[in-house]
């Protein structure tokens, strides 16, 4: 193992110098005003286009255009993604991808999930009052309010979508004030999970409808009937 880590890191090594040379002739063809730079050597990517992609830089995460690097998504969905990714690039292994899949939909579907998970963030971009369509972010704005507390354009509203009847925005509440609530499992499922777990696992060869019976699965029978 420890020659095989050897001759890995001389290869990149190699790789590395042969692109800075290569940079270096094709610069010195480019006019002045243009020079091509170098970004960084990865040994595993993931690319959904061009402007959505992952790479993995010294055990980080580098990602463009995912969910993960949104703030309009719940930190479950974001970490969730960020774990596949990580094992999937680090380590190649699409067995532990399942396997964390498998993991967080059982904690969210047996209510283990804790409200810190399930925060929505989402920017107040102009008054409440012009706001013509109605979203979560403004009726937890709204919400908030109502509390006294003042909010202005350029605010950032913390909310979480709870268990009930009604409307998806009818149910958002500020995360403030979501104590002795339950979160709206189906909403964090087909909402959040499994559309940021798609976006990765539809490249392994499983589809939205895939994870969509998965999730049904953990309600009805082991897991292990679905594999």
């Amino acid at each position: 193992m420890q020659s095989e880590s050897k001759e890995q890191t001389a290869l990149e090594k190699e790789i590395k110098e042969q692109a800075h040379k290569f940079l270096k002739k094709i610069n010195s063809e480019l006019p002045e005003s243009m020079e091509l730079e170098y970004e960084g050597f990865y040994r595993r990517g993931f690319f959904v286009s061009k402007k959505r992609y992952a790479v993995i830089e010294d055990g980080t995460i580098i990602a463009k255009g995912l969910e993960l690097v949104r703030r309009d998504w719940a930190p479950i969905a974001k970490k969730t993604q960020e774990e596949i990714l990580m094992v999937i690039l680090k380590e190649g292994n699409t067995d532990k991808a399942i396997e964390i899949v498998k993991k967080v939909l059982k904690r969210l579907q047996t209510g283990k999930v804790d409200m810190k998970e399930l925060i929505i963030h989402t920017q107040i971009t102009k008054k409440l009052s012009d706001y013509k369509q109605i979203g979560p972010h403004v009726v937890a704005a709204q919400r908030m309010e109502e509390r006294g507390v003042k909010v202005s354009r350029g605010t950032i509203i913390q909310y979480v979508i709870i268990k009930g009847k009604g409307s998806i925005s009818e149910r958002a509440i500020p995360y403030e004030y979501s104590d002795g609530y339950e979160y709206d499992i189906n909403y964090y499922l087909n909402n959040q999970l499994i559309p940021a777990v798609s976006r990765i696992m539809s490249s392994l060869g499983y589809s939205k409808k895939d994870l969509e019976d998965l999730a049904v699965g953990e309600k009805q029978v082991s897991l292990d009937a679905f594999f």
